[in-house]
């Protein structure tokens, strides 16, 4: 009952890790400043949100940095009908004499909150585009700050999240179309008419009546997974504002909901090989003695799991480790290497019968505090985005074939991904999105990086945009994990800051 959960965490952890919370105006900040810039225009065609393009920022101190909110319309079509307001914060450049302007950024989801994630500004760029930029991240609509969807209660979302996602026969099928029927209804019912709203190209349209509140002529933009795709749509629907634009992890605008699906699974699939290939390298691994040993014994695992779920200590809210929770938990680890070593000693604990720290994991992927609190709505957020970007089938058997046939490329992964989208298929309103190559035409040049070994946005779709894009050059980051840039390569950092810095585009086909 996930729909590409598995794109949501790009940089996620990183802000939940490092990043307070924000003091918006009107609830402890003080020094309110409402910094002057020159009032801009809209675009051609969108003259009736000429008063959303010129609104000014009341800036507020809020723990060393600045806040604020920007007022959107709810609905694009309907500018003068009722409206939202969306949180945005600024960290500003460390070194104002080098000030360049402003970079926006979004972390990835849909549902990352980009206010947390900028917060962690000296971890997210390097040191000399920390100096020169404001770094400012707001949070999508429906996300975090923003009029946040909050459609089930932490209980609920703890039952969602914990059943079985890999249904073995009619009955299970069955009950997964109902519990996956009901959150939508749920969302429905607590978001109202938001819920039709929240879509990327509604969020990039923000973006950009963000961009002209910032002052800036052009839009400077970083988006990890998720985030290159709302930075796409918008280079789709503003390509005479994009600045300078690096897209790292990407999601491909062209692609189906199946091709996700499966492009995913696959994904994981190559990444928890290389993980048991470590697993093997380090002579104590608990599931094998060879790869293929530990991929069969980490699905006989999951197998067993679905029938007996794991004690784990801790937590009374989740007092069992289901086969739901142990595969976000062991998907967590993919996303860095650096959580390897955790994932093997927890398959340790949990092969002899204690799902503690397993549960961990699965913890911090979905951004839940051990007491049963979730930290932020992402996990239920990247539904309402998503089911409006891309149509779904809604046919339980078409999904059980899908799932079947992911078996060949992808056993450990495919049918769990395969079944994760339905929630979509069975939503209470319809797309308005859906795949659509994007060419940007007569935007600047744009920044790609894809990672060989990235679980989440695989490489070949880093491939596939830069194809597409009219102007574009790709970074080729021969690694693991999730998204390239400040994470664990110099080669690719350097690259990336000399553009930021100096405009200087790297040689497209670089590889690092």
């Amino acid at each position: 009952m996930r729909r590409r959960r598995f794109a949501a965490l790009a940089g996620v952890a990183v802000a939940a890790l490092m990043a307070s919370a924000c003091t918006l105006p009107g609830i402890g900040g003080s020094g309110d400043e409402r910094t002057s810039v020159a009032p801009q225009t809209p675009p051609p065609g969108a003259e009736g949100l000429a008063s959303f393009y010129s609104q000014q920022l009341a800036w507020s101190d809020c723990e060393g940095a600045q806040c604020a909110t920007l007022t959107v319309p709810l609905d694009y079509a309907q500018p003068d009908g009722d409206t939202i307001e969306v949180s945005v914060i600024k960290v500003p450049a460390a070194r104002d004499s080098k000030r360049i302007g402003s970079l926006v950024v979004n972390p990835g989801g849909p549902g990352g909150s980009g206010v947390d994630y900028a917060r962690a500004a000296d971890f997210i760029v390097g040191k000399g585009v920390r100096d020169a930029y404001d770094v400012v991240g707001f949070d999508p609509r429906g996300v975090g700050r923003s009029a946040p969807i909050d459609c089930l209660t932490d209980a609920d979302l703890d039952t969602f999240l914990g059943s079985d996602p890999t249904p073995d026969d009619a009955a299970e099928e069955q009950s997964f179309a109902r519990n996956a029927e009901g959150l939508g209804q749920s969302c429905a019912t607590t978001a109202g008419p938001l819920l039709g709203h929240v879509s990327t190209q509604d969020a990039a349209r923000d973006m950009d009546i963000l961009r002209a509140a910032l002052g800036e002529e052009k839009l400077t933009y970083l988006g990890k997974s998720y985030g290159t795709y709302l930075g796409t749509i918008y280079a789709d629907l503003f390509p005479a504002q994009v600045g300078r634009m690096v897209l790292d992890g990407v999601v491909a605008p062209d692609l189906t909901a199946e091709e996700i699906n499966l492009g995913q699974a696959k994904g994981f699939e190559r990444a928890t090989r290389e993980w048991a290939a470590y697993c093997v390298e380090e002579g104590d691994c608990p599931l094998g003695d060879s790869v293929d040993e530990v991929m069969e014994g980490l699905r006989a695992f999951l197998r067993a799991v679905d029938v007996n779920p794991l004690p784990r200590t801790g937590d009374n809210a989740v007092p069992q480790l289901t086969e739901g929770w142990a595969s976000l938990g062991i998907a967590a680890a993919m996303y860095d290497q650096g959580q390897w070593r955790t994932l093997v000693d927890a398959m340790s604990e949990a092969l002899k019968g204690d799902g503690t720290s397993l549960m961990q994991l699965a913890n911090q992927y979905a951004d839940r505090n051990p007491g049963g609190q979730y930290a932020g709505n992402i996990m239920e957020v990247i539904y309402a985005v998503n089911c409006l970007d891309k149509p779904e089938t809604n046919d339980v058997a078409e999904r059980a074939r899908l799932a079947e046939e992911s078996v060949a490329q992808a056993p450990t992964w495919g049918p769990f991904l395969m079944w994760s989208s339905l929630p979509c298929g069975l939503w209470p309103i319809e797309p308005t999105g859906g795949p659509k190559t994007v060419a940007a035409q007569g935007a600047a040049p744009i920044v790609v990086i894809g990672t060989t070994r990235d679980p989440a946005t695989p490489y070949e779709w880093s491939v596939r945009l830069r194809d597409q894009l009219a102007d574009a050059s790709l970074i080729t980051f021969d690694g693991d994990g999730h998204t390239a840039y400040t994470r664990s390569n110099d080669c690719v950092d350097k690259a990336v800051d000399a553009y930021y810095l100096k405009g200087t585009v790297p040689k497209d086909g670089l590889s690092c």
